[in-house]
C-alpha cells in the first residue's frame, strides 16, 4: 500500500500550506489523474469527488501563516504532511468521510485507515524533503507527475487550499483572494501596497515593488 503525500501553497505571500495524503485502491482509474497543476480548476474538482469517493483513505492537513513565519516553508509545509498523514491514520475531530460543503477553518479532515493496516504501508511524498512520520517514507522529485497516488495528494491540498482562499475572499475582499489565492501576481502585489498587509500576510514573504 502506497501513500501519496504532497502540498499546495508554498508560494503565496498570505494564507496557510495545505497537504493531503492519499491512498489509492488497486482499481482506481488512475488514467484520469494529472499534477494539479496541469489541469483547471473544474476538472481538479471533478477529480477531487472521484478521490474522496474512491480513495481507500486520505487525510488533508493544514500549516498557518503564523506557522509560516515562525519555522519557515519549507518545515511548515512538512508540518503540514506530518499532519496529514496522521489525520489519514487515526483521524481526529471533525474527522469525516465527507468533503465540508465549505471550508472556513483550517482543521484537519478526511477518511482514516484502519491501524491494522498500518504494517503493510509506506508512502512517497513530492520534493527532496521528508516530513517525520510514521511509515517508511521516499522523497522523489517530481512524483506529483509521476506517482498516483502523489498526484491525487497534489489535486486535494490544490482544490481544498484554493477553496479556503474563496473563503478568505468573502473576509477581506480589498485583497481579492478568490483571483489570485494569495500567490504574488501583480494585483495582489498592489492591493498589499494599498491596503497594508492582511490579517492572514505571510510577513516573513517580502513583498516586491511592482
Amino acid at each position: 500500500m502506497i501513500c501519496g503525500i504532497d502540498e499546495a501553497g508554498r508560494g503565496p505571500l498570505a494564507g496557510p500550506v495545505c497537504a493531503a495524503a492519499v491512498i489509492l485502491p488497486n482499481d482506481f482509474p488512475v488514467e484520469l489523474l494529472d499534477d494539479s497543476k496541469k489541469l483547471k480548476a473544474a476538472r481538479r474538482e471533478e477529480l477531487r469527488q472521484i478521490i474522496c469517493d474512491k480513495a481507500y483513505a486520505w487525510g488533508l492537513a493544514w500549516a498557518t501563516h503564523t506557522e509560516i513565519d515562525e519555522i519557515n516553508i519549507l518545515q511548515a509545509s512538512l508540518l503540514a504532511m506530518k499532519r496529514a498523514v496522521e489525520q489519514m491514520l487515526i483521524g481526529t475531530p471533525p474527522s469525516a468521510a465527507a468533503w465540508p460543503s465549505e471550508i472556513t477553518v483550517e482543521i484537519p479532515f478526511g477518511s482514516p485507515l484502519s491501524h491494522a493496516q498500518l504494517p503493510e504501508l509506506s508512502a512517497i511524498v513530492d520534493g527532496l524533503h521528508k516530513p517525520q512520520i510514521p511509515i517508511p517514507c521516499t522523497a522523489m522529485v517530481k512524483a506529483d507527475a509521476k506517482i498516483p497516488s502523489v498526484m491525487a495528494a497534489s489535486i486535494l491540498a490544490k482544490t481544498a487550499r484554493d477553496q479556503l482562499m474563496d473563503y478568505y475572499d468573502k473576509c477581506y475582499p480589498e485583497y481579492a483572494y478568490k483571483k489570485h489565492k494569495g500567490y504574488p501576481t501583480k494585483e495582489h502585489r498592489e492591493r498589499v501596497f494599498k491596503y497594508g498587509p492582511s490579517p492572514i500576510q505571510r510577513i516573513s514573504f517580502r513583498v516586491t515593488k511592482i
